[in-house]
């Protein structure tokens, strides 16, 4: 992965240091930072630059983390840890009220921020589809037909379709080599290996 393809992590947090020390911590494990250190302002920021997630403080200048949160919440679905000194049991169900996806009080170890950062960002993701023995199965492909050599199968638009055995060896043989034009007599040959004798109108 290089720098650029990294997840932007935006940090809208007015004490500088605070700031800083949280990129600090991110940008090790893999996260660009951009620091913004006032609400005005802070959501032209997040148009432009569009992260991956936004780290907000609720006491900011020129306009605060809950109206920030929830001007926000009317464009974008960003999610947004939010960062706070105060106490207040109503602030939490508040910023969570109002979109915050997370919450956390300062003081705060900066290890737990960047841990809440990455959970936050899992459940964001689409969850990976399990890899099985079928999945990893050789197969070949024409249009919405698909063939599964080994369990013998044929699928036509994800249905099962149920072949005799020479009708899945000649699928098999036409679509191992898609274009290639067969005569009757040397399908019959692919097809008929055990030298039975067979009409020539069989195929």
């Amino acid at each position: 992965m290089t720098a650029m393809d990294a997840e932007l992590i935006m940090i809208i947090e007015d004490e500088v240091k605070i700031a800083r020390l949280l990129a600090d911590y991110l940008e090790p494990e893999g996260f660009r930072t951009r620091l913004w250190h006032e609400g005005t302002g802070a959501l032209e920021q997040i148009r432009t630059h569009n992260p991956a997630l936004v780290i907000l403080d609720l006491m900011l200048p020129g306009m605060d983390g809950i109206t920030l949160c929830r001007e926000l919440r009317t464009f974008s679905r960003t999610p947004v840890l939010m960062l706070t000194a105060r106490v207040d049991e109503i602030d939490r169900p508040l910023g969570l009220r109002i979109g915050a996806d997370d919450y956390v009080c300062k003081p705060f170890l900066p290890r737990e921020v960047v841990a809440r950062v990455q959970a936050i960002l899992r459940r964001m993701r689409p969850p990976t589809p399990e890899v099985t023995p079928a999945s990893r199965e050789p197969a070949l492909q024409y249009r919405d037909l698909t063939l599964y050599p080994e369990r013998y199968r044929c699928e036509a638009a994800g249905q099962s379709v149920e072949l005799t055995p020479l009708e899945f060896r000649m699928l098999q043989t036409l679509m191992s080599r898609p274009g290639r034009v067969y005569s009757r007599e040397k399908l019959m040959e692919l097809c008929y290996t055990d030298n039975r004798i067979i009409s020539d109108r069989t195929i």
